[in-house]
């Protein structure tokens, strides 16, 4: 579990946003995973995903390193963030937002308000 947690560490160390997620962001393979990279693709994040069906090492041992026990995870500048719930969440309040801007992450504004005004 070592290399997994290294390279788990290393990934979410050198990358802005990183997905943790079942599939990729191009075709998710659950519906949770789909809806945080949904969010993510439609706010124009560049972020980084990682397929945790391609590597049951990464996938275990992303639950260890966060102490979290659900897939999707999303990091963002080496933070663990949350899951899909929270996502939805923050986005829907503008939290979201506001980490991405104190992070120095660029993403559509009005992508976000867009999000929010659909599920107002």
């Amino acid at each position: 579990m070592t290399d997994a947690k290294t390279q788990i560490n290393e990934t979410v160390k050198s990358n802005d946003v990183v997905l943790f997620m079942k599939g990729t962001k191009e075709m998710p393979q659950c519906g949770f995973s789909s809806r945080v990279a949904g969010v993510l693709n439609f706010m124009g994040v560049d972020f980084t995903e990682v397929n945790v069906l391609a590597d049951e090492n990464i996938r275990q041992g992303i639950k260890d390193y966060s102490d979290w026990p659900t897939i999707p995870q999303l990091y963002v500048k080496g933070e663990f963030v949350g899951g899909c719930d929270i996502i939805t969440e923050m986005t829907l309040s503008g939290e979201l937002d506001q980490l991405f801007e104190q992070s120095g992450v660029n993403y559509d504004k009005d992508a976000a308000d867009k999000i929010r005004e659909a599920n107002g």
